[in-house]
């Protein structure tokens, strides 16, 4: 597994979590949104952010973190 965060404009409910594969979601400054956590796979991530996409969201950013 590996650890990411994914940013993007628009504020999202952290209760939704479950729609993003459980990640975290912390509310920013700026009207944007980071969700953070361990994602099990290239496929889930894709899956989380088609997610993004099909919300129309702005995806602003996505890190891998080590």
């Amino acid at each position: 597994m590996e650890y990411y965060e994914i940013i993007v404009n628009g504020h999202l409910d952290p209760r939704r979590a479950d729609w993003f594969a459980g990640l975290e979601i912390t509310q920013l400054s700026g009207g944007k949104s980071r969700l953070a956590g361990e994602v099990a796979d290239q496929a889930a991530l894709h899956g989380i952010l088609n997610r993004v996409r099909d919300m129309g969201l702005q995806l602003l950013a996505v890190k891998r973190q080590d």
